[in-house]
C-alpha cells in the first residue's frame, strides 16, 4: 500500500511539475507573439481553440452531464467571463506593456491574494506568520517592478503593463474562488462550463476593440508569422497543463500542488535567460524573496494541518 501511494504521489508530483513547466514558458512565447498580434486577438484564438479542443475531451471524460449547468447557468457565465477572459486578456495586455518575469513574479502572489480576499469577502483572517510572509511577499514583487528605483519606477510604461497584470491576477483569484460555490462539480466539468462563455466573452470584446479602432484584425501572414505560438498557448498552456494540473492535484492535494507552483517564476526566469534576455540582480533578489515567503507559508500551513489532525 504503501509503494503504491509513493507511486501516485510521484505521478502526481509530475503532472503538476509538467504544468507549471508549460506556465511558465507561455509567458515569454506570448510576448514573442505580441510582436505580430495583439494580445485581444491571441486571447480570443487560444481560448477558441482550446475550448474546442476540451469541450470533446472532457464530454468523453464525464459523459454528457459535463455540458449541463444544473441551475448555475448564469454564476458559472459570470465567473467564467471573469476568470476565462477578463483574466487572460488582463493578462496578456500586461506582459505586451511590460515583461514576462514580471508578470510570472506578480502571478506568483495569487496564493497570497487569495488568502487577503478570503480574510475580507469570508472573515477568515489568516495568521500573523501567513500575513508576514504575504508582506515580505509583496515587497519581493516590488523590488522587482521597481527594479530597486522606486523614485523613478512609476514614470514606466512598464508598470502600468505590471498593475494589468495584478488586476488580471485577481481576476484569477476570484474565479478561483468561486469553485466553493459549485459543490459537486468535478475540476473538468467547472473549468468546462466556465470556458465556454469565457471564450464567447472573449470574442465579443475583441470585435468591439476592432469596431472601435483598438485594434485591428491580424492579416493571414501575421498568424502565420506565430502559428507555433499560437499552437503552444492553446495545447500546452490550456489543454495539457489543465488536464495535468486536474489530475496532478487530485494526487497531491492543493498544499503540495501550491508549492510546486510557486516556482513558476524560476521557469520563466530561465526561459528568458535562453533567449538572450538579461536578468538584473536586483530582479533575482526580488522574486527569491517571493518564492522563499510562499514556500515558508506553504510549509507552515502544512504542520499547522498536521497539528490539527494530530489533535483530533
Amino acid at each position: 500500500m504503501i509503494a503504491v501511494a509513493n507511486a501516485r504521489f510521484a505521478q502526481g508530483a509530475l503532472l503538476v511539475l509538467i504544468a507549471v513547466v508549460l506556465w511558465g514558458a507561455q509567458f515569454p512565447v506570448a510576448k514573442d507573439a505580441f510582436e505580430a498580434v495583439d494580445p485581444y486577438h491571441v486571447t480570443a484564438i487560444r481560448y477558441g481553440l482550446g475550448s474546442a479542443l476540451l469541450i470533446p475531451l472532457f464530454a468523453w471524460r464525464e459523459g454528457r452531464t459535463v455540458l449541463q449547468y444544473s441551475g448555475k447557468f448564469w454564476p458559472a457565465t459570470l465567473f467564467g467571463v471573469v476568470g476565462m477572459c477578463a483574466s487572460p486578456m488582463l493578462v496578456f495586455l500586461g506582459i505586451s506593456l511590460s515583461r514576462p518575469e514580471h508578470a510570472a513574479v506578480i502571478l506568483a502572489l495569487q496564493p497570497s491574494i487569495a488568502a487577503l480576499a478570503d480574510w475580507a469577502v469570508r472573515g477568515r483572517r489568516p495568521s500573523n506568520f501567513t500575513l508576514g510572509c504575504v508582506g515580505v511577499a509583496f515587497v519581493g514583487v516590488v523590488t522587482v517592478v521597481t527594479g530597486g528605483e522606486s523614485g523613478t519606477a512609476f514614470g514606466k510604461t512598464e508598470l502600468a503593463g505590471d498593475i494589468v497584470v495584478l488586476l488580471g491576477a485577481i481576476c484569477w483569484v476570484t474565479y478561483t474562488m468561486a469553485t466553493e460555490n459549485f459543490k459537486g462539480w468535478s475540476a473538468l466539468r467547472f473549468t468546462t462550463l466556465t470556458i465556454v462563455p469565457g471564450t464567447l466573452a472573449s470574442f465579443a470584446v475583441t470585435a468591439a476593440l476592432v469596431w472601435a479602432g483598438e485594434a485591428s484584425v491580424p492579416a493571414p501572414t501575421a498568424l502565420a508569422s506565430i502559428a507555433w505560438q499560437l499552437g503552444y498557448l492553446t495545447v500546452g498552456g490550456i489543454v495539457i497543463s489543465m488536464v495535468c494540473w486536474n489530475a496532478g492535484n487530485q494526487r497531491i492535494g492543493a498544499v503540495n500542488s501550491m508549492l510546486l507552483l510557486n516556482f513558476l517564476p524560476v521557469v520563466t526566469f530561465a526561459v528568458r535567460s535562453a533567449q538572450g534576455h538579461s536578468i538584473h540582480a536586483i530582479e533575482l533578489s526580488g522574486a527569491a524573496l517571493v518564492i522563499a515567503a510562499l514556500v515558508a507559508n506553504n510549509l507552515y500551513l502544512r504542520r499547522a494541518s498536521a497539528r490539527l489532525r494530530a489533535g483530533q
